[in-house]
């Protein structure tokens, strides 16, 4: 006799709430990272059969289908990738229960204490000139904190996205793009970083250079700018990253207009030359969600890099 599948939900009924256990979101979680059920098994410690049984279990819970079973492995539906991404935010919150609770008055000063991973997720600049020293403070008040830091494209979902997919805790990302942050996620800007031009040290024309450029290097207001610049022409050398433009630039290539936190550590054969009143600018900020963003962790975190923040880019002020 057949398995009956999935029963599909009825529209219009209240919603009940199944009795998830964790360790039912952790093998959901880890079949969506594996890509499978065997894998996902053995990353776990169990079975195939095992996991098969839980993620069926699952979805006769949720009364959807989370996984499109095939011949090279399961990839979560649309159904699944929602319900991978609130697991892991679920058991990032357990996390944070187990840890604060042990952590309430700890502190050398009868003040709570934070421990345990954090997850923050950031784009390459930020990642190199804003985060270390946020990361550096965050350490001496909470040394029981472990934070890994992920670099992110701002492409696509960017930085934004690693957050919604329960993947980071926070994230260092671009704001006011034409991407919106997607839903569930909220962001504070903590700095307006200006643009400026870059070029070779002491080329007596540098407007008249090819533009070097990277995808990255695009919001709706530095978009607007560029239109209505007749000097700037369309790129011709395309980079990686902000690194890769600036040793182009350095090397002789071409002239590019970057923010300016891109430009920490720029080589003496660069040339920094500010773009006047109206010159482009980036809002740079932190984004989670509204239940990470009560976590003592993430809200240390944020602290730090509100007292760090302009120290990043006062030093490059053009």
């Amino acid at each position: 006799m057949s398995t009956p599948g999935p029963r599909p939900s009825t529209r219009g009924a209240p919603a009940s709430v199944p009795d998830l256990a964790p360790q039912e979101l952790r093998v959901l979680v880890a079949v969506a990272r594996e890509g499978g059920f065997s894998a996902a098994g053995a990353a776990l410690g169990t079975t195939q059969s095992a996991v098969s049984h839980a993620v069926r279990t699952l979805e006769r819970k949720l009364g959807v289908v989370l996984f499109d079973r095939g011949r090279h492995g399961a990839r979560p539906t649309a159904a699944g990738e929602r319900a991978v991404a609130h697991a892991r935010r679920v058991l990032r919150m357990l996390e944070a229960l187990v840890a604060e609770a042990r952590g309430a008055g700890a502190g050398p000063d009868g003040g709570d204490t934070a421990a345990g991973p954090l997850r923050v997720a950031a784009f390459r600049s930020a990642a190199l000139h804003l985060l270390p020293p946020a990361l550096e403070r965050l350490a001496a008040r909470h040394p029981g904190l472990e934070p890994t830091v992920r670099v992110v494209r701002e492409v696509g979902a960017g930085v934004a996205g690693e957050v919604a997919a329960g993947r980071a805790d926070i994230g260092i990302a671009t704001l006011g793009t034409a991407v919106p942050l997607p839903p569930g996620v909220v962001g504070e800007v903590l700095l307006e970083e200006p643009y400026a031009l870059v070029h070779p040290a002491g080329h007596p024309d540098p407007r008249s250079l090819p533009l070097v450029d990277w995808t990255e290097n695009c919001s709706s207001s530095t978009r607007r700018w560029w239109a209505a610049q007749d000097w700037l022409p369309t790129a011709t050398v395309r980079a990686e990253d902000d690194g890769a433009v600036l040793s182009m630039v350095g090397i002789g290539l071409g002239m590019a207009v970057m923010p300016v936190l891109s430009l920490s550590g720029a080589p003496l054969t660069v040339e920094i030359t500010a773009l006047g009143p109206g010159r482009p600018t980036r809002r740079i900020g932190h984004v989670t969600t509204p239940e990470s963003a009560r976590t003592l962790a993430v809200r240390s975190l944020v602290r730090e890099l509100r007292a760090v923040r302009h120290d990043a880019v006062r030093h490059l002020a053009v």
